[in-house]
This record gives structure tokens, sequence and C-alpha cells, in this order.
């Protein structure tokens, strides 16, 4: 039992530094809006959705929900932090009626958790339950969220090219997967598994489309376009 806990938690530190990486990717799309004090074309929504999706996670990873997920908790908290941040520099930089659909979504997603919170730890006394409510509603989210990709797959699929879709990007979110797919089977916990298992298809699907456009793809340096792929990042995540 403690080569496997300490097996689970070499793991779920090695998850915890690639799901950072991905976290961080979109800092220099931050930086790009800070120096030029607009937002330009970028879309807040993807960070305001990873919000409420970090919020969720960490909920799920608190002992009194999911016990003996304090790896859960570390890197969800990260991210909800760094996400925040992000929607943050978005509202200062946004034009009024985009600081408007931020306010008022972070309103919702505000309220939306309290109910959550409440509904568990008051109708529902054990952790198994607690933990079946709240990782159904992660698992959810994160389908939900995998419209992103999709989407992007399928302007891959149009275009013939893999312009907005980085093979370390790709490769990331896959090996994130993985990772947390292995952290989900030594002790195992279905609501880690299935997201996950689905970022590796993802993730696998990715690979593959890059193999057959890669050849097709024009590798014209565009900042623009550098930029806009890294906001993919943000709904890959698989999330612990």
């Amino acid at each position: 039992m403690t080569d496997t806990n300490t097996a689970r938690t070499i793991v779920g530190i090695i998850g915890n530094v690639i799901a950072f990486g991905l976290f961080s990717a979109p800092i220099p799309t931050m930086v790009k809006i800070w120096k030029m004090k607009s937002v330009s074309e970028f879309k807040p929504d993807p960070y305001v959705a990873t919000v409420l999706n970090c919020m969720m996670w960490t909920f799920y990873g608190l002992p009194f929900v999911q016990p003996d997920s304090l790896l859960v908790i570390t890197i969800n908290g990260a991210g909800l932090v760094m996400e925040l941040v992000y929607v943050i520099i978005f509202f200062i930089f946004a034009t009024s009626p985009v600081r408007k659909r931020i306010a008022i979504a972070m309103v919702i997603e505000v309220i939306f958790m309290a109910v959550v919170v409440f509904c568990t730890l008051y109708f529902l006394h054990t952790t198994k339950q607690r933990a079946m409510l709240v990782g159904i509603l992660c698992i959810i989210f994160n389908i939900i969220m995998y419209a992103s990709p999709l989407t992007v797959m399928a302007l891959v699929i149009k275009t013939k090219s893999v312009k907005y879709m980085p093979f370390f990007l790709s490769l990331a979110n896959f090996m994130n997967g993985a990772i947390w797919i292995v952290y989900a089977c030594l002790k195992f916990d279905l609501y880690i598994l299935i997201p996950n298992a689905l970022g590796c298809l993802s993730g696998t699907i990715q690979f593959i489309l890059y193999a057959l456009y890669y050849k097709t793809t024009n590798w014209k340096d565009d900042d623009e376009d550098k930029e806009r792929s890294n906001l993919n990042a943000e709904i890959e995540l698989s999330q612990a």
C-alpha cells in the first residue's frame, strides 16, 4: 500500500508539472494584450470556462469530498489563480460590452458553485456520495470543454493545415491525460479516469491529423497565428 501511495504521489507531482505548463501556455497572449492595451480579436470564453472547471476540480479534491486527493487540489488551485489573473487582464482591456459579459458569466459561475457546494455538504453525508455528484459534474464540464479542440480538429481537416494545432501543445495534452490516467488507476478514481481518457483519445486523434496534414500546411511566419494557437491550450486541458 505504501509503495502504491508513493508511486501515486510521484505520478501526481509529474502531472502537476505538466498541467502547470499547460496553464502557463496563454502567458504570451496575456503579455501581448498588456502591451497592446487591447484584447484585439482574442476571446475571454476559454479562460472564463476554465475558472469554473478549476473550481469544480479543486472542490472535488477536498478531503470531505474525495479523500487523499491533495495533488488534485494543488494543480487546480494554482490553475484557478492563473485563470483568474487572465480573466482580470481581459476585463481591464476589454470593451464595455465584453466586460459586462465577463462580469455576468463570473457571477453565474460563483452562484452555481455556491449551490453545488451547499447541496453537496448539506444533502450528502458520505464522501462516496459527494465524490459521485461532484465527479459527475466535473466529467460533464470536461466533455463540454472538449468542443473547442473538436472545432480545431475540424478546421484542420477543412483547411488541410495544422497551423492552429501546434504539435507540442497536442503532445503536452496527451502526456497530461496519460499521466493522470496512471494516477487514477493507482487508486482507482473513475471521475479522474474518464475525462483524462477522453483527453488521451483527443491527443491521439490530433497526432493522426498532424501526420496527415503536416506536409500540406503553409508554415509562413505569422505572429498572430502563433498567438491565436496558444488559446487552444486552455480548453484542451485534460483536467485532473
